[in-house]
């Protein structure tokens, strides 16, 4: 398979690259570098980045920017970062990509277990890993030609120490469990599914 992956040199990003990289062919994209570049708060941007690509079979997403702060501080403005990038951006990808991949393609989306497990100063992030699950589920049963998508939800991971305070209790889950939910996600055959990762 031909897959796009955005975020690919990022923390999560470089593990999928790596579980997925020696039995398909791999199309970086980010925001500043990689085989494709794509501004996820741009849908002209989006599909510029398709239009790139050339014919593919599978776009995972691990990036998206989201706002990490407390709720009495917080602002429209501080809120709409997790909205127009995290949750937006990757919405975006499925609106304008189901016109650009194969059939029997798939999407894979990042939430994470913000979306029903919050922690203090999460709350922009609760909000939007839940509505990306909740889009997964929706979009399962639209698209068409036999295009899934799913979405992969870990909580706090091991390469990420500077969230270790916030998430007091809970044990950080590997990057090789993290990478192996996506590997599931685009060589399965399910559809409308989150596949958690504690």
């Amino acid at each position: 398979m031909k897959i796009i992956i955005i975020g690919a040199s990022g923390t999560i990003g470089k593990h999928v690259v790596k579980a997925l990289e020696q039995d398909h062919e791999i199309l970086k994209a980010g925001s500043k570098s990689g085989d494709l570049q794509v501004n996820l708060n741009d849908p002209d941007s989006i599909k510029q980045m398709y239009e790139m690509a050339g014919s593919f079979d599978a776009v995972v997403c691990v990036a998206g920017d989201g706002h990490f702060g407390p709720l009495n501080k917080m602002t429209d403005a501080d809120f709409r970062v997790s909205v127009n990038s995290k949750l937006m951006g990757q919405v975006n990808l499925v609106l304008i990509g189901q016109h650009y991949i194969n059939p029997k393609g798939s999407f894979t989306l990042t939430s994470g277990s913000l979306g029903d497990d919050p922690v203090v100063l999460g709350a922009s992030l609760s909000t939007v890993n839940a509505a990306i699950d909740g889009f997964v589920r929706g979009a399962s049963i639209e698209l068409e030609n036999g295009v899934r998508i799913n979405s992969v939800g870990p909580d706090v991971v091991e390469e990420s120490p500077g969230y270790f305070p916030y998430f007091q209790g809970r044990i950080p889950v590997s990057m090789h469990r993290v990478a192996q939910s996506y590997v599931r996600s685009v060589a399965g055959a399910q559809t409308g599914k989150t596949y958690k990762v504690l």
